[in-house]
C-alpha cells in the first residue's frame, strides 16, 4: 500500500468514525468481556459431579474478582491510549471494515493501563490513584478490619497483583484475533513496559542515576505505551505502510518524552487535588528520574544533605518539601519546563508532515498541548 493511499486519499473520500464512537465501542466491549468472565466463573463453579456442587461461602475477606476489575476499569482517566490508537487509524486511512479490530485494541489498551497502574501502585506503595484509595490499600484495610490472619500488606499486595494479572491476560486475549503485525507491536509494547518498570525498580534500589538510563526508563515505562505504540497499533490496524509507521513512532516518542517528563514534574510539584495522587513520592523513594539527575548537577552544597537523605531513604515529609523547594530554587524545574517546551515544540513542528487530515491534525495538536502543559 502506497504512502499516498494510506495517508491522504481515503480520508478525503469520507469522514471516518469519530473518536467518541471508538471510545464508546471499546467501553461496550470491555463490559461484554467482563460480563463474559463472570458468566464463565459461574459456569465453572457448576462443572463436575452434581453431588459435589455446594454454594461457596464468600467470607468476610472475599474479593469480587471481575467486579473489582470492572469498577477499576470504569473509573478511567484521560483515555489517551485509545484516542491515540484512533488517530493512528485515521492517519492510515481509517478503513471502516477494520474498526472492529481498532475497538479491540482500544479496549485492550485500557486494560493494559489498569494492569500497569495497579502494579505500579504496589511497587511504589502509593496510597491513592485518580483520587481514590489504591487497590492494594483497600484490600489491606479489608484484611485489618475483617480480622484476617497473616500480614495485611502482603494480603493487599496479593489481591492487587492477581486482579492486575487478569487485566493483562484479558488485554492480550482481546488483541489475539488481530493481524500478525498488530500482535507483534502489542508484544513489543508489553515487553518495553515491563522492562522499563524493572529498570525503575533496580535503579531505585541501587541509586544509580544517569540521564540516558533515566530517559530510557521514562520512555519504556511511560511514553511508549502511552503515545507511540497506541499510534502505531491504530495505524497497523488500518494497514499502514512501514514509512508511516516509522514517522508515527518518531513523532510519538517526542510527545511521549514530554508526557513522561511532565509526569515527573507533577510527581514532585503537582497539586494532589488535581493529580489524584500524593506529591513527593518520587523523592521519598529516590526514583531514577531526570529531575534527580539534574538535582545532582545543580544543587548547591547547602542542599546536598537533602539529596543524600533521598539516596539513603531517610527523607521525611519535611525533607521532601525542603528538597523540592531546593530543586526549584536551583533551576531543576526550569530545566524540566524548558525540555518539555522544546520537545513539544519539535513535535508540533513535525505535525504538518504527519497529518494531512485537518481534523486529525487539530486533535493531535490539542493532545500535545494538553499533555505538555497539563496539571493533572
Amino acid at each position: 500500500m502506497s504512502a499516498e493511499a494510506t495517508h491522504a486519499d481515503p480520508v478525503a473520500r469520507y469522514r471516518p468514525t469519530s473518536p467518541q464512537v471508538t471510545i464508546d465501542r471499546a467501553d461496550a466491549l470491555l463490559e461484554e468481556t467482563l460480563a463474559g468472565l463472570t458468566a464463565a466463573l459461574t459456569r465453572a463453579a457448576s462443572d463436575g459431579d452434581p453431588a459435589d456442587r455446594r454454594e461457596a461461602e464468600p467470607g468476610p475477606l472475599a474479593v469480587d474478582l471481575t467486579g473489582e476489575l470492572a469498577d477499576r476499569s470504569r473509573h478511567h482517566g484521560k483515555r489517551l491510549r485509545p484516542l491515540l490508537a484512533h488517530w493512528g487509524w485515521v492517519l492510515a486511512g481509517a478503513p471502516e471494515h477494520t474498526h472492529a479490530d481498532l475497538t479491540r485494541v482500544a479496549a485492550a489498551l485500557e486494560l493494559l493501563q489498569l494492569f500497569a497502574l495497579v502494579q505500579d501502585d504496589v511497587m511504589d506503595r502509593s496510597d491513592s490513584r485518580r483520587g481514590l484509595p489504591t487497590l492494594h490499600v483497600t484490600a489491606t484495610d479489608r484484611h485489618r478490619t475483617g480480622g484476617g490472619v497473616g500480614d495485611p500488606e502482603l494480603f493487599g499486595d496479593s489481591v492487587a497483583v492477581l486482579v492486575s494479572d487478569l487485566a493483562l491476560s484479558e488485554a492480550s486475549l482481546l488483541v489475539a484475533p488481530t493481524s500478525t503485525e498488530v500482535r507483534a507491536a502489542w508484544r513489543l509494547m508489553a515487553v518495553e513496559l515491563v522492562e522499563g518498570q524493572l529498570l525503575d525498580v533496580t535503579h531505585t534500589a541501587d541509586r544509580r542515576r544517569d540521564l540516558a538510563t533515566s530517559r530510557r526508563i521514562a520512555r519504556f515505562k511511560s511514553g511508549r505505551y502511552t503515545i507511540s505504540r497506541p499510534l502505531q497499533l491504530g495505524a497497523l490496524v488500518a494497514g499502514a505502510d512501514a514509512d508511516l509507521v516509522r514517522r508515527l513512532i518518531t513523532w510519538g516518542d517526542l510527545v511521549g518524552d514530554a508526557f513522561a517528563l511532565r509526569d515527573d514534574v507533577l510527581g514532585i510539584w503537582g497539586d494532589p487535588e488535581q493529580t489524584g495522587k500524593p506529591a513527593g513520592d518520587d523523592l521519598r523513594s529516590g526514583k531514577p528520574t531526570a529531575l534527580l539527575v539534574w538535582a545532582g548537577e545543580l544543587l548547591p552544597d547547602g542542599a546536598r544533605p537533602l539529596l543524600a537523605a533521598c539516596d539513603d531513604g531517610t527523607l521525611d515529609d519535611a525533607g521532601v518539601d525542603a528538597l523540592a523547594d531546593a530543586m526549584q530554587a536551583a533551576g531543576v524545574r526550569d530545566r524540566a519546563e524548558a525540555a518539555i517546551a522544546d520537545t513539544a515544540g519539535r513535535a508540533l513542528d513535525r505535525l504538518p508532515d504527519l497529518a494531512a487530515d485537518d481534523e486529525a491534525a487539530a486533535a493531535l495538536r490539542a493532545l500535545v498541548e494538553s499533555i505538555a502543559w497539563r496539571s493533572a
